[in-house]
C-alpha cells in the first residue's frame, strides 16, 4: 500500500507544480506586454501634433468591458448560469478597489516611468499581508514583516532618488513628487485589498473563476462608464482614439492582454491565495 501512496503524493506534487508553472508563466508574460504598453499609451505622444492620450478611465472601461463579454461568453459556453454566487455588492467592492487600483496606475505613469512603477511594486506583500491579517485573520511572522519592509525600503529609495533620464512627460521635473508617490501608495493599498477580498470570496463561496471575473468587471464597466460621463472625458477620448488609429490598436491590444491576464491572475489566487499571487508578482520584478 506504501507504493500507491508514493505515487499519489508524487502525482500530486507534479500537478501542483505544473499548476504554478502555469500560473507564473501566464502572469509574467502577459504583464509584461500590458506594461510596456501601458506605458505607450500614457507616455508616448501620438500624431504629429504630439498629443499625449490622458484619460485613465477609458482605458479602465475598455479593459473591463473586453474582460465582462469574455468571461460571459466563457460561463454560456460551458452552459453554466449567469446568476451571481455571492451577494452582489462583494463584487462591487471588488471591482471599486479594482478600478482604483488601475486608475492609480495610470496616473502614476505620469509623473513616474514605468521602470520605477515596477520596483515601486516590489512592495506589494505588506499591504497583501496587512489586509490579509485585517480581513482573513491571517497571521504572519516578525521574520514575514522584516523582509517585506526591507523590501519596501529599498523600493523608497528608489523612488525618492531617481535615474536622471526617468523624467515623465507631464512633470518635467524630479519624479519623486509627492503627487506621485501618493498614487502608487493607493495603487498599493487599493492592489493589496483587491487580491485579499478575491481570494476571502473564493475561500467563502464555492466560486467559479469566470463567475468573479464577469460580474466584477461588469460592475467596473458601469462605474467607469459612470465616472467618464460625469467627467465628460468620453466623447474626448472617442474623439482621440478616433483620430489616432495606432492608438486605437494600441488600446485593443492592451484590452486584450489585460483580459488574458485577469484569469490568470484570478485563477492563481484561487489556487494558491492572495500573498502567493503577492510573491509571485515581486519576483517578476527582477
Amino acid at each position: 500500500m506504501a507504493e500507491p501512496s508514493s505515487q499519489l503524493m508524487q502525482k500530486w506534487t507534479e500537478n501542483k507544480l505544473f499548476k504554478m508553472s502555469f500560473a507564473v508563466t501566464g502572469i509574467m508574460s502577459t504583464l509584461l506586454i500590458y506594461g510596456v504598453l501601458q506605458e505607450k499609451i500614457m507616455r508616448v505622444p501620438y500624431g504629429p501634433n504630439k498629443e499625449f492620450f490622458k484619460y485613465s478611465l477609458f482605458l479602465v472601461f475598455c479593459n473591463r468591458i473586453t474582460t465582462s463579454a469574455v468571461s460571459a461568453g466563457v460561463l454560456l459556453g460551458r452552459k453554466k448560469v449567469l446568476d451571481p454566487v455571492a451577494p452582489i455588492y462583494k463584487y462591487c467592492v471588488v471591482s471599486v478597489s479594482n478600478i482604483l487600483t488601475t486608475t492609480c496606475q495610470y496616473e502614476a505613469l505620469k509623473y513616474v516611468s514605468f521602470p520605477v512603477q515596477t520596483l515601486a511594486k516590489c512592495a506589494k506583500m505588506i499591504p497583501v499581508m496587512i489586509w490579509g491579517t485585517l480581513i482573513m485573520q491571517k497571521k504572519y511572522t516578525g521574520r514575514d514583516y522584516l523582509f517585506a519592509f526591507l523590501v519596501t525600503l529599498g523600493c523608497s529609495i528608489f523612488i525618492l532618488f531617481p535615474a536622471a533620464g526617468d523624467i515623465s512627460p507631464y512633470n518635467r521635473g524630479r519624479e519623486s513628487t509627492v503627487w506621485g508617490v501618493s498614487l502608487m501608495v493607493g495603487y498599493l493599498g487599493c492592489d493589496g485589498f483587491t487580491s485579499t477580498f478575491q481570494d476571502k470570496l473564493f475561500n467563502g463561496y464555492d466560486m467559479d473563476i469566470h463567475n468573479q471575473i464577469f460580474y466584477t468587471t461588469l460592475c467596473s464597466c458601469m462605474l467607469s462608464f459612470t465616472g467618464l460621463i460625469l467627467q465628460g472625458n468620453l466623447p474626448t477620448a472617442i474623439d482621440f482614439v478616433s483620430r489616432h488609429n495606432d492608438c486605437f490598436v494600441d488600446i485593443a491590444i492592451l484590452s486584450t492582454v489585460a483580459t488574458i491576464s485577469q484569469f490568470f491572475i484570478s485563477y492563481t489566487i484561487r489556487n494558491f491565495g492572495a500573498l502567493a499571487f503577492a510573491t509571485i508578482m515581486t519576483t517578476r520584478q527582477v
